[in-house]
């Protein structure tokens, strides 16, 4: 596997898409490996796409762009505009309010980095933010959405560990609302420091808060139903994405008659694009992750982590350690089809429970998104944002500080993460 790495990695900083990275240097190693069959890269291809549980990533992506689409996204910015506004920078603080709102609608921090770039961007900038305190707000609140169900990290990463769907998409839930908050009260410390000021001089009467929440109500219902539906059967995980894509025409249909035939085709364009790129790399990802597997390297890397220490914190601490190096190199998504199916049997080794782990490796390699020289985020929000990346890191740095701590509490309070679960669907 050695050669193969390196040819990943070289395809990698040569800047070849990171599908065609994995499909070349998975066929690599079937050419050094004559003793298998070369018909089959061809058949991990296939069998990889015949997942069932994955057929819940590409509805998840339909029913986001169709509830961007069903006018859900001006509500709750309304609302998160009459929840914040009379807290220094208002619209900064409403902002993290709609990442935690519509995380369960963009399924994705790029997404809604992009989104909310576009839509808050010039507010911002009119109110006098600065380019760099815009883009690290944005930035690090796009990292929100990896926890709110149904975030596509925590699908991938539950198929590929075998282990519930519906007990990570609840387990995510206070993790993403401590990231919420945290991030709130850091905005908060800089808006006070740079002096900028509420939007509002008091607080919004309690009737009009109740009468836009109302009006928003069904983008807070989406993840709710979504998990009631899983706890009590109604729906497997792949049914959950039919059903989420129904919800969508539903609210945009009936509900706030919104959505248009041209909206559909705005929408399934963008959907096709999504899902191609999605589909494509975890297809190919499957000849590189066969070589893993052949050559036995979590095993290996089991036995090398547990030579450091069998101490269960100590463990993860070695982990998250290699995975915020991994994450600056290599994006989250190639990273989670890469590492769980290496990492898991680590952390089953040291008793340390799968879906509090697949919490902490997805919040964690999300911080990648925020660094150098992968950091897909940190270049969407520098770039809309015309920011350098040293003004990013200079206004952001306590942002991303709270993320960290959000990160620590979760590994040392497994209950931040299992509580919820095991309230819901009962102790494993």
């Amino acid at each position: 596997m050695t050669l193969v790495t390196i040819l990943f990695f070289l395809f990698m900083i040569m800047g070849m898409p990171v599908p065609f990275a994995f499909g070349i240097s998975g066929v690599a190693f079937f050419l050094q490996n004559l003793n298998l069959p070369l018909t089959m890269p061809v058949q991990l291809v296939l069998s990889q796409t015949q997942n069932f549980l994955l057929l819940a990533i590409p509805l998840f992506i339909l029913a986001g762009n169709l509830l961007n689409e069903s006018g859900i996204t001006e509500r709750v910015m309304r609302l998160a505009s009459v929840l914040t506004g009379h807290m220094r920078a208002g619209t900064a603080q409403s902002n993290m309010v709609i990442a935690a709102s519509l995380g369960g609608i963009t399924s994705s921090a790029i997404g809604d980095a992009a989104m909310l770039s576009r839509v808050l961007g010039p507010s911002m900038t009119q109110r006098g933010y600065s380019g760099g305190f815009s883009a690290a707000v944005i930035g690090c609140s796009a990292l929100i959405t990896t926890m709110i169900p149904p975030g596509i990290g925590l699908v991938l990463y539950g198929s590929i560990a075998e282990v519930s769907i519906g007990r990570l998409f609840t387990a995510g839930m206070i993790p993403g609302i401590l990231m919420t908050i945290f991030l709130m009260v850091a905005v908060s410390v800089r808006a006070r420091r740079k002096g900028y000021l509420p939007e509002r001089d008091r607080r919004a009467p309690l009737k009009e808060v109740a009468r836009t929440f109302i009006d928003s109500i069904w983008a807070f219902l989406f993840p709710v139903v979504l998990i009631a539906g899983l706890r009590f059967g109604v729906f497997t995980p792949s049914e959950a994405g039919a059903f989420a894509c129904v919800y969508a025409i539903a609210v945009g249909t009936i509900v706030y008659r919104q959505s248009s035939w041209k909206g559909l085709q705005r929408t399934l364009e963008s959907t096709v694009v999504d899902i191609g790129m999605v589909m494509l790399l975890i297809a190919l990802s499957a000849t590189f992750s066969y070589g893993i597997v052949w050559e036995q390297i979590p095993q290996r890397m089991a036995d090398f982590i547990l030579g450091i220490s069998i101490t269960p914190w100590v463990v993860m601490l070695v982990i998250i350690t290699f995975l915020l190096v991994a994450g600056t190199a290599v994006d989250s998504t190639v990273l989670i089809l890469m590492l769980t199916s290496i990492l898991v049997p680590v952390a089953e080794k040291v008793n340390v429970d799968l879906v509090h782990f697949g919490i902490i490796m997805v919040l964690t390699l999300t911080l990648g998104l925020l660094t150098p020289p992968e950091g897909a985020v940190l270049y969407i929000v520098c770039t809309i944002f015309r920011c350098s990346l040293w003004d990013f890191v200079r206004e952001g740095w306590v942002l991303m500080l709270s993320i960290v701590v959000v990160v620590v509490m979760v590994i040392f309070w497994p209950d931040l993460a299992l509580w919820l679960p095991n309230l819901t669907f009962g102790a494993d």
